[in-house]
């Protein structure tokens, strides 16, 4: 697939060459940050014991970043690849993990058939997603899995909705906007894209964290 998405909202060039100018950093920074936060741990291993019971149709991990999250399910059996909006962060999650697929793409619009893949897994990636597009991407997640199939979000959380933007970051000039959203809010954007809640996890903030860390687990009926 090409690093360019033609026809792409501006949001997704503005987040796309951000983390172009931070991916060094931002990969060093977050190796494996997983690997000091058992609950979290704990929860991408509960997915990927879904998805494996479920089939053998694949996952795609959405906002790959560095792809040690990617790296993570393959080794527990996940037939797994990495889907990321930066073309240099798929550069360093191909040089570090060179037997595992990441290609350039959006949760807005994937390049994958209907009704291919086993499960989505998208941590911290909805975040930088707008409120009027987010519909969109879970009508994407809805459109690509199989009946059955399993999504599980991570994303910052509260008890109030906010937005932030940042323009600078790791001493590089930047242009990126987070959301935060509660788990209600995120979960009826689910229901209305067809993907029914299952299980929600609401944890306090972890060490130097500043909020809450929400995960909700969801299924496509069929």
């Amino acid at each position: 697939m090409s690093s360019e998405i033609p026809g792409s909202p501006d949001f997704l060039h503005a987040t796309r060459s951000s983390y172009d100018a931070i991916a060094r950093p931002y990969s060093e920074q977050f190796a494996d940050w997983l690997g000091d936060r058992p609950l979290d741990l704990a929860l991408v291993h509960g997915f990927a014991e879904l998805v494996r019971s479920a089939g053998t149709a694949p996952v795609a991990d959405v906002g790959s970043g560095p792809g040690h999250v990617t790296a993570r399910l393959d080794a527990l059996g996940v037939p797994v690849f990495g889907v990321d909006v930066s073309p240099r962060m798929v550069a360093l999650a191909r040089e570090t993990h060179p037997a595992l697929r990441f290609h350039v793409g959006s949760m807005t619009a994937l390049d994958l058939p209907d009704e291919t893949l086993g499960g989505i897994l998208a941590l911290y990636s909805i975040i930088h997603v707008p409120d009027d597009h987010l519909p969109t991407a879970f009508a994407e997640f809805h459109r690509v899995l199989v009946p059955g199939g399993h999504v599980l979000l991570g994303f910052q959380s509260g008890e109030e909705e906010g937005h932030l933007h940042l323009t600078e970051r790791f001493e590089q000039q930047i242009s990126l906007d987070y959301y935060w959203r509660t788990p209600d809010a995120v979960a009826e954007q689910l229901a209305k894209a067809g993907l029914r809640l299952h299980a929600r996890v609401l944890r306090e903030p972890y060490e130097d964290e500043t909020r809450p860390r929400a995960y909700l687990l969801a299924r496509k009926d069929g």
